[in-house]
């Protein structure tokens, strides 16, 4: 079953792709291959946008096509419906970022709970997702986390704020739909942990139905879920955990440098994926009070995941156990681990593809920086070329 080849199946990993969807993902990752290439296409876009350029067909029918499911949920169908025949479900992200005014702030709630009704009339799609900072400003939860005493005026937007994070995990409470809360930078997330907290301890007293999400890239983040822990058992509530790396680094490292303060990023790669396995091992070995939405893109994580649920006798189906994967990358990962009968979703971003764009960047970026993850991705794609004799 979790036979170490299990991901080199291309067949099964591009089952969904045509010749021609095929030969654009191998075009895009070539580029994305480039980092100098990625950085002058980055400006060159963002000049292009701000600059009102005709350029919107031209990203749409190449990299916002390949890593996004559409401009509206309902465009996303098509890409919802044939994933779900080949067994892997989809968690619909509306990947607009940035926003500043309580009035965005509240579009994006609105959309958010649409999303749920959505999710709770279509198998196709159990979780729903959202950014505190989609929700919020990055500034005001940096001054809750730090305890900073707020003017009367912030004292009453932070709590539009929990009134929004309230009011979507109540409905995904109602609609019995897993709402899955993203994690932002560290100096940030302290204000953000205790909303999400306070939220787990409303709604997750049968089952977890709001999660957190755990950057592992930060070495704090372990202790940090153990405490919790002994807080959800001495309060009698569930938790629940999206495990990630994290999206944040460099701005992390930087700003930890700028301000001279020890960096909360693990020094190493090899740390980070230490780290990683070691939170992952825990909470499946916590399964009855701890469930878990391994967010990863490292082939390893997910062999050991495969390795520990066969030794702990964790039924590929438990609901408590979910994979995930971004849309338009490691789909070798994601339909492979379907085939086997596993809980894998995809993240399919999708608004407006100026709003989407931010998004768009890091994605290629981080592709760029992580090294292999880029590399292995060509590797897969000339296989099945191959395979297919284009």
């Amino acid at each position: 079953m979790s036979e170490r080849r299990l991901f080199d199946n291309t067949e099964i990993a591009f089952q969904l792709k045509s010749d021609s969807e095929l030969e654009r993902a191998y075009f895009l990752f070539k580029m994305i291959s480039n980092q100098p290439l990625v950085r002058i296409g980055t400006a060159a876009t963002n000049f292009a946008l701000k600059a009102k350029l005709p350029v919107e067909g031209l990203i749409r029918s190449t990299v916002f096509d390949h890593f996004c499911g559409g401009v509206n949920a309902d465009d996303c169908l098509t890409v919802i419906d044939n994933i779900f025949k080949k067994g892997v479900s989809s968690v619909l992200d509306f990947s607009v970022e940035g926003k500043e005014s309580d009035e965005q702030f509240d579009r994006a709630m609105n959309k958010t709970l649409e999303l749920i009704e959505f999710a709770h009339e279509k198998d196709t799609m159990p979780i729903a997702v959202f950014k505190p900072t989609g929700f919020g400003r990055l500034e005001l939860y940096q001054k809750v986390g730090e305890g900073t005493k707020l003017s009367k005026d912030e004292q009453a937007e932070w709590e539009r704020v929990v009134n929004r994070y309230q009011q979507v995990c109540k409905r995904g409470f109602e609609r019995d739909v897993e709402i899955l809360i993203d994690a932002e930078e560290s100096w940030m997330q302290d204000a953000s942990d205790q909303l999400v907290e306070d939220m787990m301890r409303t709604f997750n007293k049968e089952k977890p139905i709001v999660y957190n999400t755990l950057q592992l890239y930060r070495w704090d983040r372990l202790d940090y879920l153990k405490e919790l822990h002994k807080r959800a058992r001495e309060g009698g509530f569930k938790l629940g955990m999206k495990i990630v790396r994290g999206a944040y680094m460099e701005k992390e490292r930087e700003r930890a440098d700028e301000m001279n303060y020890d960096s909360p990023i693990c020094e190493h790669k090899m740390e980070t994926d230490k780290h990683f396995d070691k939170t992952m091992l825990y909470i499946l070995k916590n399964l009855d009070e701890i469930s878990l939405f391994i967010g990863t893109h490292n082939e390893e994580s997910c062999y050991l995941a495969m390795e520990m649920m066969e030794l702990l006798k964790i039924d590929k189906q438990d609901n408590r156990v979910w994979f995930g994967q971004l849309y338009g990358m490691s789909d070798h990962i994601s339909f492979n681990l379907a085939s086997e009968g596993f809980n894998v979703a995809k993240y399919v971003p999708f608004g407006p593809v100026k709003d989407v764009m931010p998004y768009l960047i890091r994605r290629a970026e981080e592709n760029t920086s992580v090294a292999g993850q880029t590399n292995r991705e060509l590797e897969l794609l000339k296989r099945e070329r191959q395979r297919r004799q284009l």
